[in-house]
């Protein structure tokens, strides 16, 4: 699992270097500043969904500035909480609810007038037990335009023997600065 990680990450940035020299140019306001804020949902991969499963379900809030270097790509700064909610299985041994805090940079690559392919790179903070630091790796692929964002992401968090994944839909609402 972390080698194929690790293969599909390295696939996801250079996909974004390639689309990012062949893109079209994406509708754009008069800022080259944008901020978003999203709600996302998620069902949790590896040692938290393997048996038993310990989560089968995140919820999160993120924040996301972005500055576009072209009319085809953006730079981004992203930031909230994820909260992995534990299973009743996980509940009876004693588990409970943990969050973790993400802050990621990446980018944004427009290869047409709407859609884009992403990649971030950041660290997730862990709010309960260990408060491990884990290292976040991010491809997705999105539609957005002057207001709205919906993307879809794979999120692995690895780290201190303890690495697992999530799988997300996030939905947000952004204006320009």
């Amino acid at each position: 699992m972390k080698n194929s990680t690790k293969w599909i990450a390295t696939v996801a940035t250079a996909a974004a270097i390639f689309f990012s020299v062949n893109v079209k140019a994406q509708t754009t306001d008069k800022s080259a500043w944008r901020l978003g804020f999203g709600i996302e949902g998620g069902i949790p991969t590896g040692s938290l969904h393997t048996d038993p499963a310990y989560s089968k379900f995140e919820l999160g809030g993120t924040a996301r500035l972005q500055y576009g270097v072209a009319k085809n790509v953006a730079l981004t700064l992203t930031s909230g909480y994820y909260n992995f909610f534990a299973t009743q299985a996980a509940k009876d041994v004693g588990g409970t609810s943990f969050g973790v805090v993400p802050v990621k940079v990446g980018a944004k690559a427009f290869f047409t007038e709407n859609v884009y392919f992403g990649g971030e790179v950041g660290a997730g903070f862990e709010t309960k037990y260990a408060k491990n630091t884990k290292l976040i790796l991010t491809p997705g692929l999105g539609w957005a335009n002057k207001s709205w964002d919906v993307g879809v992401r794979y999120e692995n968090f690895s780290g201190q023997s303890d690495n697992y994944g999530l799988v997300a839909l996030r939905l947000a609402y952004g204006f320009s600065l």
